[in-house]
């Protein structure tokens, strides 16, 4: 996530916190928790929610080509006890061209 670059005025970040302790959950956390149970085969009640949005972000450095972006998400949920993340990248939607990057050693993901 740090070659993007929203200096320009192009691109978007927003984020929605759900605390779902003593609440009802929305459909998005259900989701997420159906989405953690199907995937790691474990039991799991979220009781907080973070959801961050990137909306058409465009690559650093912006001032070369705005029209090429991506929208992707970070989901961050924890029980109290563990916690997880889920990369969410739209489907189709990588319009960065990494054969231009500065830096050609480029992954998707974590360690």
């Amino acid at each position: 996530w740090d070659n993007a670059d929203f200096s320009r005025g192009v691109g978007t970040t927003f984020y929605q916190e759900f605390s779902t302790l003593n609440t009802a959950k929305p459909p998005f956390v259900r989701d997420v928790e159906a989405k953690i149970r199907r995937y790691l085969r474990s039991s799991y009640s979220a009781a907080w929610t973070l959801k961050i949005t990137w909306e058409k972000a465009p690559v650093y450095a912006a001032q070369t080509d705005t029209r090429k972006t991506i929208t992707y998400q970070a989901v961050l949920t924890t029980d109290g006890f563990r916690s997880y993340i889920l990369m969410l990248y739209q489907d189709g939607g990588m319009q960065w061209d990494y054969t231009r990057l500065a830096s050609t050693n480029v992954l998707i993901g974590y360690t």
